[in-house]
Protein backbone atom coordinates (compact mmCIF):
# COMPACT_ATOMS: atom_id res chain seq x y z
CA UNK A 1 0.00 0.00 0.00
CA UNK A 2 1.20 3.47 -0.89
CA UNK A 3 0.06 5.58 1.43
CA UNK A 4 -3.44 6.10 3.74
CA UNK A 5 -6.49 6.75 2.08
CA UNK A 6 -10.31 7.05 3.77
CA UNK A 7 -12.47 4.15 3.45
CA UNK A 8 -9.52 2.15 1.53
CA UNK A 9 -8.43 -1.51 2.86
CA UNK A 10 -4.87 -3.15 2.41
CA UNK A 11 -6.43 -4.89 -0.56
CA UNK A 12 -6.64 -1.29 -2.59
CA UNK A 13 -10.21 -1.31 -2.56
CA UNK A 14 -12.41 1.62 -1.73
CA UNK A 15 -15.78 0.11 0.07
CA UNK A 16 -18.47 2.45 0.51
CA UNK A 17 -19.31 3.15 4.06
CA UNK A 18 -22.81 2.10 4.84
CA UNK A 19 -24.26 1.42 8.50
CA UNK A 20 -23.38 -2.08 10.06
CA UNK A 21 -26.00 -4.55 10.94
CA UNK A 22 -26.59 -5.94 14.44
CA UNK A 23 -25.82 -9.39 13.31
CA UNK A 24 -25.17 -13.23 15.21
CA UNK A 25 -21.98 -15.29 15.44
CA UNK A 26 -21.53 -16.98 11.63
CA UNK A 27 -18.96 -19.50 10.46
CA UNK A 28 -17.85 -19.17 7.21
CA UNK A 29 -16.36 -21.81 4.76
CA UNK A 30 -14.49 -20.27 1.53
CA UNK A 31 -13.88 -22.79 -1.35
CA UNK A 32 -10.70 -22.13 -3.30
CA UNK A 33 -9.98 -25.66 -4.29
CA UNK A 34 -10.72 -25.77 -7.62
CA UNK A 35 -8.21 -26.28 -10.01
CA UNK A 36 -8.62 -23.10 -12.53
CA UNK A 37 -8.62 -25.46 -15.69
CA UNK A 38 -11.20 -22.99 -17.04
CA UNK A 39 -8.50 -19.85 -16.59
CA UNK A 40 -6.29 -21.33 -18.97
CA UNK A 41 -3.44 -20.41 -20.44
CA UNK A 42 -3.41 -18.63 -17.15
CA UNK A 43 -3.16 -20.53 -13.23
CA UNK A 44 -4.14 -20.46 -9.71
CA UNK A 45 -6.92 -17.48 -10.50
CA UNK A 46 -7.17 -16.95 -6.71
CA UNK A 47 -3.75 -15.35 -6.54
CA UNK A 48 -3.50 -13.75 -9.84
CA UNK A 49 -2.37 -10.14 -9.46
CA UNK A 50 -4.83 -7.63 -9.85
CA UNK A 51 -4.54 -3.63 -9.11
CA UNK A 52 -2.44 -4.54 -6.05
CA UNK A 53 -4.41 -7.51 -4.73
CA UNK A 54 -5.54 -11.22 -5.76
CA UNK A 55 -9.35 -12.82 -5.67
CA UNK A 56 -8.75 -14.73 -2.50
CA UNK A 57 -7.58 -11.00 -0.78
CA UNK A 58 -10.35 -9.20 -1.83
CA UNK A 59 -12.95 -11.99 -0.34
CA UNK A 60 -11.68 -11.82 2.96
CA UNK A 61 -11.28 -8.31 2.95
CA UNK A 62 -14.92 -7.96 2.19
CA UNK A 63 -16.42 -10.94 4.21
CA UNK A 64 -13.75 -9.22 7.14
CA UNK A 65 -15.26 -6.29 6.70
CA UNK A 66 -18.77 -7.36 7.11
CA UNK A 67 -17.91 -8.70 11.02
CA UNK A 68 -16.80 -11.94 9.16
CA UNK A 69 -14.28 -13.15 11.34
CA UNK A 70 -14.53 -16.80 11.88
CA UNK A 71 -13.43 -17.56 8.13
CA UNK A 72 -12.06 -21.44 7.17
CA UNK A 73 -10.43 -21.70 3.78
CA UNK A 74 -10.88 -24.96 1.74
CA UNK A 75 -7.72 -25.48 -0.09
CA UNK A 76 -6.42 -28.13 -2.71
CA UNK A 77 -3.05 -29.60 -2.79
CA UNK A 78 -2.08 -27.21 -6.02
CA UNK A 79 -2.20 -24.09 -3.42
CA UNK A 80 -2.78 -25.05 -0.04
CA UNK A 81 1.31 -23.89 0.98
CA UNK A 82 0.48 -20.56 -0.77
CA UNK A 83 -2.91 -19.62 0.72
CA UNK A 84 -0.95 -20.72 4.18
CA UNK A 85 1.46 -18.29 3.10
CA UNK A 86 -0.56 -15.38 2.40
CA UNK A 87 -3.20 -16.06 5.40
CA UNK A 88 -1.33 -18.20 7.56
CA UNK A 89 -3.73 -16.87 10.55
CA UNK A 90 -6.84 -18.38 8.82
CA UNK A 91 -7.97 -21.97 9.27
CA UNK A 92 -7.40 -23.87 6.75
CA UNK A 93 -9.08 -27.52 5.44
CA UNK A 94 -7.58 -29.61 2.38
CA UNK A 95 -10.27 -31.12 -0.39
CA UNK A 96 -9.39 -34.82 -0.64
CA UNK A 97 -11.03 -35.46 -4.03
CA UNK A 98 -11.19 -32.26 -6.23
CA UNK A 99 -13.47 -34.35 -8.94
CA UNK A 100 -16.04 -33.60 -7.22
CA UNK A 101 -16.18 -29.81 -6.59
CA UNK A 102 -18.30 -27.81 -4.15
CA UNK A 103 -19.93 -31.00 -2.68
CA UNK A 104 -16.25 -32.31 -2.59
CA UNK A 105 -15.21 -29.08 -0.40
CA UNK A 106 -17.94 -29.24 2.30
CA UNK A 107 -17.74 -32.73 2.84
CA UNK A 108 -14.16 -32.02 3.95
CA UNK A 109 -15.13 -28.82 5.68
CA UNK A 110 -18.19 -28.82 7.38
CA UNK A 111 -16.79 -31.52 9.64
CA UNK A 112 -14.64 -28.60 11.38
CA UNK A 113 -17.98 -26.71 12.00
CA UNK A 114 -20.21 -27.76 15.16
CA UNK A 115 -22.69 -25.05 14.90
CA UNK A 116 -24.74 -23.15 12.65
CA UNK A 117 -25.32 -21.49 10.69
CA UNK A 118 -23.04 -21.83 8.25
CA UNK A 119 -21.77 -19.18 5.53
CA UNK A 120 -20.52 -21.09 2.15
CA UNK A 121 -18.65 -18.35 -0.30
CA UNK A 122 -17.03 -19.25 -3.57
CA UNK A 123 -13.77 -17.46 -3.99
CA UNK A 124 -14.87 -17.04 -7.87
CA UNK A 125 -18.46 -14.84 -7.09
CA UNK A 126 -16.92 -10.87 -6.41
CA UNK A 127 -19.77 -9.52 -4.39
CA UNK A 128 -19.99 -6.18 -2.02
CA UNK A 129 -19.54 -6.58 1.63
CA UNK A 130 -23.10 -5.12 2.33
CA UNK A 131 -24.48 -8.58 0.56
CA UNK A 132 -23.11 -10.54 3.19
CA UNK A 133 -24.44 -7.77 5.85
CA UNK A 134 -27.70 -8.13 4.82
CA UNK A 135 -27.34 -12.66 4.80
CA UNK A 136 -26.10 -12.17 8.47
CA UNK A 137 -29.09 -10.19 9.24
CA UNK A 138 -31.63 -11.52 8.11
CA UNK A 139 -29.75 -15.28 9.33
CA UNK A 140 -30.61 -13.90 13.04
CA UNK A 141 -32.45 -16.70 14.88
CA UNK A 142 -32.69 -18.74 11.75
CA UNK A 143 -33.27 -22.59 13.37
CA UNK A 144 -33.50 -24.27 10.00
CA UNK A 145 -33.59 -24.12 5.80
CA UNK A 146 -30.87 -21.19 4.96
CA UNK A 147 -30.73 -18.23 2.32
CA UNK A 148 -28.98 -17.80 -1.06
CA UNK A 149 -28.33 -14.68 -2.64
CA UNK A 150 -30.05 -14.26 -5.66
CA UNK A 151 -29.80 -11.84 -8.50
CA UNK A 152 -31.99 -10.79 -11.35
CA UNK A 153 -30.40 -10.65 -14.67
CA UNK A 154 -31.38 -9.19 -18.31
CA UNK A 155 -29.76 -11.72 -20.64
CA UNK A 156 -28.87 -15.63 -20.00
CA UNK A 157 -26.39 -16.15 -17.57
CA UNK A 158 -25.12 -19.84 -17.97
CA UNK A 159 -25.50 -20.99 -14.22
CA UNK A 160 -28.74 -21.65 -12.14
CA UNK A 161 -31.59 -20.15 -11.97
CA UNK A 162 -34.28 -19.93 -9.20
CA UNK A 163 -38.01 -20.92 -8.87
CA UNK A 164 -39.17 -18.77 -6.11
CA UNK A 165 -43.07 -18.89 -4.63
CA UNK A 166 -43.87 -16.76 -2.20
CA UNK A 167 -40.71 -15.90 -1.14
CA UNK A 168 -39.73 -19.86 -0.55
CA UNK A 169 -37.08 -21.50 -3.01
CA UNK A 170 -38.82 -24.07 -4.71
CA UNK A 171 -36.61 -25.20 -7.19
CA UNK A 172 -32.95 -24.41 -8.45
CA UNK A 173 -32.56 -25.41 -12.44
CA UNK A 174 -29.11 -25.72 -13.67
CA UNK A 175 -27.87 -23.95 -16.93
CA UNK A 176 -31.46 -24.43 -18.88
CA UNK A 177 -31.21 -23.75 -22.51
CA UNK A 178 -31.56 -20.42 -22.96
CA UNK A 179 -35.26 -19.19 -23.94
CA UNK A 180 -36.31 -21.72 -20.89
CA UNK A 181 -34.92 -20.12 -18.04
CA UNK A 182 -37.84 -20.21 -14.91
CA UNK A 183 -37.04 -16.46 -13.94
CA UNK A 184 -34.72 -13.79 -14.07
CA UNK A 185 -33.23 -14.86 -10.82
CA UNK A 186 -29.75 -16.47 -10.90
CA UNK A 187 -28.03 -17.98 -7.75
CA UNK A 188 -25.24 -16.43 -6.55
CA UNK A 189 -23.21 -18.59 -4.74
CA UNK A 190 -23.06 -16.78 -1.13
CA UNK A 191 -25.57 -19.35 0.42
CA UNK A 192 -26.47 -19.88 4.53
CA UNK A 193 -27.30 -23.17 6.00
CA UNK A 194 -28.83 -22.78 9.28
CA UNK A 195 -27.76 -26.53 10.59
CA UNK A 196 -24.38 -27.73 8.85
CA UNK A 197 -25.11 -31.11 9.97
CA UNK A 198 -27.87 -31.72 8.05
CA UNK A 199 -26.27 -30.47 4.67
CA UNK A 200 -23.40 -32.61 5.63
CA UNK A 201 -25.59 -35.68 5.69
CA UNK A 202 -27.33 -34.76 2.44
CA UNK A 203 -24.23 -34.36 0.64
CA UNK A 204 -22.98 -37.84 1.58
CA UNK A 205 -26.62 -39.25 0.72
CA UNK A 206 -25.13 -37.98 -2.51
CA UNK A 207 -23.42 -40.44 -5.61
CA UNK A 208 -20.28 -39.48 -6.20
CA UNK A 209 -18.86 -38.87 -9.96
CA UNK A 210 -19.82 -35.84 -11.09
CA UNK A 211 -19.26 -32.96 -9.89
CA UNK A 212 -22.70 -31.16 -9.34
CA UNK A 213 -23.40 -32.94 -6.03
CA UNK A 214 -23.87 -30.06 -3.96
CA UNK A 215 -26.77 -28.90 -6.37
CA UNK A 216 -28.45 -32.12 -6.21
CA UNK A 217 -28.03 -32.26 -2.25
CA UNK A 218 -29.12 -28.60 -2.35
CA UNK A 219 -32.45 -29.51 -4.88
CA UNK A 220 -33.43 -32.17 -2.06
CA UNK A 221 -32.84 -29.65 0.92
CA UNK A 222 -35.21 -27.77 -0.33
CA UNK A 223 -38.22 -29.98 -0.41
CA UNK A 224 -37.88 -30.28 3.12
CA UNK A 225 -36.60 -27.41 4.45
CA UNK A 226 -37.60 -23.58 3.94
CA UNK A 227 -34.93 -21.75 1.94
CA UNK A 228 -35.08 -18.05 0.93
CA UNK A 229 -34.01 -15.69 -1.52
CA UNK A 230 -32.07 -12.75 -0.66
CA UNK A 231 -32.32 -9.87 -3.61
CA UNK A 232 -28.99 -8.54 -4.20
CA UNK A 233 -28.59 -5.57 -6.81
CA UNK A 234 -24.82 -4.88 -6.05
CA UNK A 235 -21.62 -5.15 -7.76
CA UNK A 236 -21.20 -9.00 -9.28
CA UNK A 237 -18.42 -10.51 -10.78
CA UNK A 238 -17.89 -14.05 -11.57
CA UNK A 239 -14.74 -15.00 -12.42
CA UNK A 240 -14.32 -18.01 -14.54
CA UNK A 241 -12.32 -17.19 -17.50
CA UNK A 242 -9.40 -15.03 -17.77
CA UNK A 243 -11.06 -12.27 -19.43
CA UNK A 244 -13.32 -11.54 -16.43
CA UNK A 245 -10.68 -10.30 -14.87
CA UNK A 246 -10.47 -7.33 -17.57
CA UNK A 247 -15.04 -6.91 -16.10
CA UNK A 248 -12.97 -7.12 -12.72
CA UNK A 249 -10.21 -4.25 -13.21
CA UNK A 250 -12.93 -1.24 -13.22
CA UNK A 251 -14.24 -2.37 -9.56
CA UNK A 252 -10.63 -3.20 -8.18
CA UNK A 253 -9.27 0.19 -9.71
CA UNK A 254 -9.57 3.49 -7.22
CA UNK A 255 -11.79 6.68 -9.03
CA UNK A 256 -12.01 10.31 -8.69
CA UNK A 257 -8.83 10.39 -6.51
CA UNK A 258 -6.15 11.98 -6.15
CA UNK A 259 -2.91 10.13 -7.44
CA UNK A 260 -0.99 8.14 -4.61
CA UNK A 261 3.04 8.36 -5.81
CA UNK A 262 5.27 6.83 -3.06
CA UNK A 263 7.98 8.66 -2.16
CA UNK A 264 10.60 6.19 -3.29
CA UNK A 265 9.07 6.65 -7.08
CA UNK A 266 10.90 8.70 -9.46
CA UNK A 267 8.58 10.73 -12.25
CA UNK A 268 10.36 12.97 -14.72
CA UNK A 269 8.89 16.61 -15.25
CA UNK A 270 7.94 16.10 -18.48
CA UNK A 271 5.58 12.97 -17.53
CA UNK A 272 2.26 13.08 -17.78
CA UNK A 273 0.55 11.35 -13.97
CA UNK A 274 -3.39 11.98 -14.37
CA UNK A 275 -6.37 11.19 -12.80
CA UNK A 276 -6.68 7.73 -10.36
CA UNK A 277 -3.44 6.49 -10.06
CA UNK A 278 -1.55 4.61 -7.90
CA UNK A 279 2.14 4.46 -8.45
CA UNK A 280 4.14 1.69 -5.64
CA UNK A 281 7.60 2.26 -4.42
CA UNK A 282 10.93 2.28 -6.52
CA UNK A 283 8.58 3.23 -9.66
CA UNK A 284 10.33 5.12 -12.79
CA UNK A 285 8.16 7.03 -14.99
CA UNK A 286 10.84 8.26 -18.05
CA UNK A 287 10.43 11.13 -19.69
CA UNK A 288 7.39 12.05 -21.87
CA UNK A 289 5.99 9.01 -20.22
CA UNK A 290 1.93 9.17 -20.01
CA UNK A 291 -0.32 7.26 -17.13
CA UNK A 292 -4.00 7.61 -17.57
CA UNK A 293 -5.79 6.49 -14.41
CA UNK A 294 -7.75 4.86 -12.83
CA UNK A 295 -3.70 3.06 -12.93
CA UNK A 296 -1.87 0.59 -10.62
CA UNK A 297 1.58 0.44 -11.30
CA UNK A 298 3.71 -1.96 -9.19
CA UNK A 299 6.50 -1.75 -7.45
CA UNK A 300 9.86 -1.77 -9.17
CA UNK A 301 8.06 -1.35 -12.43
CA UNK A 302 9.63 1.19 -15.04
CA UNK A 303 6.96 3.27 -17.28
CA UNK A 304 9.49 4.35 -20.61
CA UNK A 305 10.02 7.00 -22.69
CA UNK A 306 6.45 8.10 -24.80
CA UNK A 307 4.90 5.21 -23.40
CA UNK A 308 1.44 5.40 -22.52
CA UNK A 309 -0.61 3.09 -19.62
CA UNK A 310 -4.32 3.98 -19.12
CA UNK A 311 -6.97 2.23 -17.19
CA UNK A 312 -4.57 -0.90 -16.48
CA UNK A 313 -2.99 -2.91 -13.63
CA UNK A 314 0.95 -2.92 -14.46
CA UNK A 315 2.07 -5.87 -11.74
CA UNK A 316 5.70 -5.66 -9.83
CA UNK A 317 9.20 -5.42 -11.46
CA UNK A 318 7.99 -4.97 -15.47
CA UNK A 319 9.37 -2.94 -18.14
CA UNK A 320 6.83 -1.02 -20.20
CA UNK A 321 9.17 0.36 -23.05
CA UNK A 322 9.34 2.75 -25.56
CA UNK A 323 6.35 3.98 -27.46
CA UNK A 324 4.18 1.24 -25.90
CA UNK A 325 0.69 1.68 -25.12
CA UNK A 326 -1.14 -0.75 -22.69
CA UNK A 327 -4.81 0.01 -22.39
CA UNK A 328 -7.45 -1.58 -20.13
CA UNK A 329 -5.21 -4.07 -19.70
CA UNK A 330 -3.50 -6.77 -16.57
CA UNK A 331 0.13 -7.42 -16.36
CA UNK A 332 1.38 -9.89 -13.83
CA UNK A 333 4.77 -9.51 -12.58
CA UNK A 334 8.26 -9.06 -14.91
CA UNK A 335 6.27 -8.30 -18.20
CA UNK A 336 8.74 -6.34 -20.77
CA UNK A 337 7.27 -4.55 -23.68
CA UNK A 338 9.39 -2.53 -26.56
CA UNK A 339 7.22 0.15 -29.06
CA UNK A 340 4.49 -2.54 -28.48
CA UNK A 341 0.51 -2.24 -28.39
CA UNK A 342 -1.78 -4.21 -25.46
CA UNK A 343 -5.11 -3.73 -25.47
CA UNK A 344 -7.81 -5.55 -23.31
CA UNK A 345 -5.05 -7.94 -22.80
CA UNK A 346 -4.26 -10.40 -19.42
CA UNK A 347 -0.31 -11.42 -19.57
CA UNK A 348 0.96 -13.66 -17.01
CA UNK A 349 4.74 -13.21 -15.05
CA UNK A 350 7.87 -13.31 -16.86
CA UNK A 351 6.51 -12.42 -20.45
CA UNK A 352 8.63 -10.52 -22.87
CA UNK A 353 7.56 -8.93 -26.32
CA UNK A 354 9.73 -7.42 -29.11
CA UNK A 355 9.51 -4.31 -30.76
CA UNK A 356 6.54 -4.17 -33.05
CA UNK A 357 4.40 -6.90 -31.23
CA UNK A 358 0.85 -5.94 -31.43
CA UNK A 359 -2.20 -7.41 -30.22
CA UNK A 360 -5.29 -7.35 -32.22
CA UNK A 361 -8.47 -6.77 -30.00
CA UNK A 362 -11.29 -6.29 -32.33
CA UNK A 363 -13.20 -7.79 -34.85
CA UNK A 364 -13.15 -6.28 -38.54
CA UNK A 365 -17.12 -6.38 -38.20
CA UNK A 366 -17.02 -4.99 -34.56
CA UNK A 367 -19.00 -7.86 -33.31
CA UNK A 368 -18.41 -10.17 -29.94
CA UNK A 369 -15.60 -12.17 -29.39
CA UNK A 370 -15.60 -16.28 -29.29
CA UNK A 371 -13.36 -18.16 -27.44
CA UNK A 372 -12.50 -21.64 -27.34
CA UNK A 373 -12.77 -23.53 -24.05
CA UNK A 374 -11.99 -27.40 -23.24
CA UNK A 375 -13.82 -27.62 -26.92
CA UNK A 376 -16.44 -25.55 -26.46
CA UNK A 377 -17.15 -22.46 -28.09
CA UNK A 378 -18.07 -19.41 -25.33
CA UNK A 379 -19.13 -16.24 -25.83
CA UNK A 380 -16.89 -13.69 -24.13
CA UNK A 381 -19.33 -11.02 -23.71
CA UNK A 382 -16.71 -8.92 -25.40
CA UNK A 383 -16.12 -6.79 -28.62
CA UNK A 384 -13.41 -6.00 -27.49
CA UNK A 385 -10.59 -8.48 -26.40
CA UNK A 386 -6.91 -9.00 -26.88
CA UNK A 387 -4.59 -11.81 -25.93
CA UNK A 388 -4.36 -13.84 -22.48
CA UNK A 389 -0.88 -14.93 -22.65
CA UNK A 390 0.95 -17.57 -19.87
CA UNK A 391 3.83 -17.62 -17.78
CA UNK A 392 7.15 -17.62 -19.31
CA UNK A 393 6.47 -16.83 -23.08
CA UNK A 394 8.71 -14.57 -25.26
CA UNK A 395 7.28 -13.26 -28.46
CA UNK A 396 9.64 -12.33 -31.31
CA UNK A 397 9.25 -9.04 -33.30
CA UNK A 398 7.11 -7.51 -35.41
CA UNK A 399 4.57 -10.58 -34.27
CA UNK A 400 0.70 -10.03 -34.06
CA UNK A 401 -1.75 -11.69 -32.31
CA UNK A 402 -5.61 -11.96 -33.23
CA UNK A 403 -8.41 -10.56 -30.90
CA UNK A 404 -9.24 -13.11 -28.36
CA UNK A 405 -5.59 -15.58 -28.77
CA UNK A 406 -4.68 -17.52 -25.94
CA UNK A 407 -0.86 -18.49 -25.71
CA UNK A 408 -0.01 -21.40 -23.25
CA UNK A 409 2.78 -20.78 -20.97
CA UNK A 410 6.27 -21.21 -21.93
CA UNK A 411 5.95 -20.52 -25.70
CA UNK A 412 8.49 -19.25 -27.81
CA UNK A 413 6.37 -16.97 -30.81
CA UNK A 414 9.26 -16.54 -34.03
CA UNK A 415 9.40 -12.89 -35.07
CA UNK A 416 6.86 -11.57 -37.65
CA UNK A 417 4.25 -14.36 -36.82
CA UNK A 418 0.52 -13.74 -37.16
CA UNK A 419 -0.92 -15.91 -34.46
CA UNK A 420 -4.94 -16.13 -34.85
CA UNK A 421 -5.87 -19.33 -32.65
CA UNK A 422 -4.79 -20.74 -29.64
CA UNK A 423 -1.70 -22.14 -29.15
CA UNK A 424 -1.14 -25.03 -26.68
CA UNK A 425 1.33 -24.56 -23.89
CA UNK A 426 5.05 -25.66 -24.25
CA UNK A 427 4.65 -24.47 -28.35
CA UNK A 428 7.23 -23.06 -30.79
CA UNK A 429 5.67 -21.04 -33.20
CA UNK A 430 7.00 -20.16 -36.42
CA UNK A 431 5.24 -18.09 -39.41
CA UNK A 432 6.94 -19.15 -43.17
CA UNK A 433 4.85 -17.84 -46.73
CA UNK A 434 1.87 -17.11 -44.97
CA UNK A 435 1.33 -20.20 -43.08
CA UNK A 436 2.15 -21.17 -39.00
CA UNK A 437 4.31 -24.07 -38.11
CA UNK A 438 4.04 -25.34 -34.30
CA UNK A 439 6.38 -27.71 -32.67
CA UNK A 440 6.97 -28.36 -29.08
CA UNK A 441 9.80 -25.64 -27.81
CA UNK A 442 13.45 -27.11 -26.75
CA UNK A 443 14.13 -23.33 -25.40
CA UNK A 444 14.07 -22.38 -22.04
CA UNK A 445 13.52 -18.44 -20.76
CA UNK A 446 16.04 -16.68 -18.92
CA UNK A 447 13.92 -15.47 -15.82
CA UNK A 448 17.73 -13.57 -14.46
CA UNK A 449 16.76 -9.84 -16.69
CA UNK A 450 18.91 -7.86 -14.49
CA UNK A 451 22.27 -7.28 -16.71
CA UNK A 452 19.21 -6.02 -18.99
CA UNK A 453 17.54 -3.87 -16.34
CA UNK A 454 20.74 -1.93 -15.67
CA UNK A 455 21.02 -0.52 -18.73
CA UNK A 456 17.64 1.30 -18.62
Amino acid sequence: MVGKTKNRTTSLYTFSTKTRYPTPYMHVLLILAGQSTRFWPLSEKSFFPVAGTTLLETQIARLQKAGLKDIILVTGAHNKSEAKKRFPKLKQVEQQDLSLGMQGALVSGLPHIKTGPVLVVSANDIIESDAYMELKKRAKGMKSGGLLLARKVKHYFSGGYLTVKKGKIISIIEKPKPGTEPSDLINLVAHVHAEPAVLLEALKKEKKGKDDGYERALGGLLKDHAYKAVPYTGHWQAVKYPWHLLDLLPKLLPKNAKPQIHKTSKIHKTAVVEGSVIICPNVRVLPHASIIGPCFIGEGSIIGNNSMVRESSIGPNCVIGYSTEVTRSILSSDVWTHSSYLGDSVIGNDVSFGAGFVTGNLRLDEGEIISTVKGESIPTGRTKLGSVIGSGCRIGVQSITGPGVKIGAGCFVNGASFVVADVPEGSYITMKNGEITIRSNRESTNKDRNSFRKGL
